[in-house]
Formats: C-alpha cells, sequence, structure tokens
C-alpha cells in the first residue's frame, strides 16, 4: 500500500517537471548530487580517526548517508519509476553493506544469525524496488482517476476551467508532499540515532509513511517525532518495526 501511495505522487509530480525547464532541473539536480559528493567525502574522512571495524562500520554509514541523499535528488529532478528504482537499489545494497560490517564486531553462531538477517533485508529491499518500478510505469502511464476530477462530460470553457484546477492541484501535492519527505530525509541523516537505520519516508498530502526496520522502541518514537516536527505534516502513520 505505502510503495503504491508513493507511486501516485511520483505520477502527479511529472506535471510540475515538465512546467520546469530542463536547463533548470539538471542544474538543482547536479547542485544536489555535487553536494551529497562533499558530505559524502567529508563524513570519510571523519573515520580516518576511527580504526578496525569501527572504521569500517563508520565509512559504510557515510555510504549509505550518500546513497539516500543521492535519492533524494532522484525523487526531485528524475522522478522516473527506472530511476526510481534504481536509487532504492543503491540505497538497498548500501544498507547490505553497512549490515554486514556491523555484524563483523560479532563471532559465532551471533555472527552467522546476523548476516542470514542482513541478507534477508536486501532480497526483501530489491524485490520492494523491483516491483515499484515495474507498478510505476503502470501508474505513470495510467494516472489514477480519484486525484483529477472528470473534466470530459463539460462543454470547451468549463473544460479548460476543469484542467487547469486539475494540473494546479497535481502540482501542489507533489511540490509540498515532496518537499515535506526530503526534509524528514534530510533531519533522519543528521540525527546520530537515525542517520544508518533502514527508515523509509513517503507523503501523500500531507500525511507521512514511516516503513523498515529499527533496533529499539525509543528509535520508533523518535523516528515519528521528527516527522511530525517538520512543516506542512498532517500526521504520521508509524509502520516501523523492531528488529
Amino acid at each position: 500500500m505505502h510503495k503504491m501511495i508513493a507511486l501516485m505522487l511520483a505520477a502527479s509530480a511529472s506535471a510540475l517537471l515538465a512546467a520546469t525547464p530542463a536547463h533548470a532541473q539538471d542544474g538543482a539536480y547536479k547542485r544536489l548530487m555535487d553536494q551529497a559528493s562533499t558530505d559524502y567525502k567529508q563524513a570519510k574522512a571523519a573515520c580516518d580517526a576511527r580504526s578496525g571495524n569501527a572504521k569500517k562500520v563508520c565509512v559504510e554509514e557515510a555510504k549509505v548517508a550518500r546513497s539516500k541523499a543521492d535519492a533524494d535528488a532522484v525523487a526531485q529532478y528524475r522522478n522516473t519509476p527506472r530511476e526510481l528504482g534504481k536509487a532504492r537499489k543503491d540505497i538497498a545494497n548500501a544498507e547490505y553493506d553497512l549490515a554486514k560490517a556491523k555484524c563483523g564486531e560479532r563471532s559465532g553462531a551471533d555472527k552467522t544469525a546476523c548476516m542470514n538477517d542482513a541478507k534477508a533485508s536486501k532480497t526483501a529491499a530489491l524485490a520492494d524496488a523491483n516491483m515499484g518500478a515495474r507498478a510505476g510505469t503502470h501508474m505513470a502511464q495510467n494516472p489514477p482517476a480519484m486525484m483529477k476530477e472528470n473534466c470530459d462530460a463539460m462543454d470547451a470553457p468549463a473544460k479548460v476551467a476543469c484542467m487547469t484546477r486539475n494540473a494546479a492541484g497535481s502540482t501542489k501535492v507533489a511540490v509540498e508532499d515532496s518537499v515535506i519527505t526530503t526534509k524528514i530525509k534530510a533531519d533522519l541523516v543528521k540525527d546520530n540515532d537515525l542517520k544508518a537505520l533502514d527508515v523509509h519516508v513517503e507523503t501523500m498530502n500531507g500525511v507521512v509513511m514511516l516503513s523498515g526496520f529499527v533496533p529499539s522502541q525509543t528509535q520508533v518514537k523518535k523516528a515519528a517525532d521528527l516527522a511530525r516536527g517538520v512543516e506542512g505534516v498532517t500526521d504520521v502513520k508509524n509502520d516501523l518495526k523492531v528488529k
């Protein structure tokens, strides 16, 4: 359900992107990607102060943050099912590498179980990304009728006005929800307790949906509180699970 809602948002965002000059989209996209690269290099350099497995974990955390920042840029300026699917796969792979690094601190059966959990999470995330990309392609080609007024039966002047309202309404939702999602993801990355966790954020009409896995109930509550504190959020559906 969450995936389908996110893909409905992706489809409605196409009107906004089409109205923005290509060179402006490319410039904004490049700035976000460059910033993600700079932040990654700084975070990775900070890992040099550590050693052993702690350093490896630190580097993988930086990679996860980079992949999430890249995904935010894609969501804003390369909002197609294919690009979004690839971004989600990149996050899944980065989170898997981080999980494996954390498993390196364990031993014996505990380490084996940790590795198995990491692999299972990766498999599920990749399947999720593939399914979302396929469904997104369908929905982009067939936008849900419930998101628009039915203008077909109207006379010419009324029909033009109706179509204008539809386009304006879709653009408003896409802009507001995209901004909310991006802000929450950025705040998660900034929070030391949440930045490396498997928290997925989706927004529809101001309602934020959190899903994924975290180590404790405290972090479940903290993520929800963080989301509620973002301007424009009307409600938070918290589907985070403790693993």
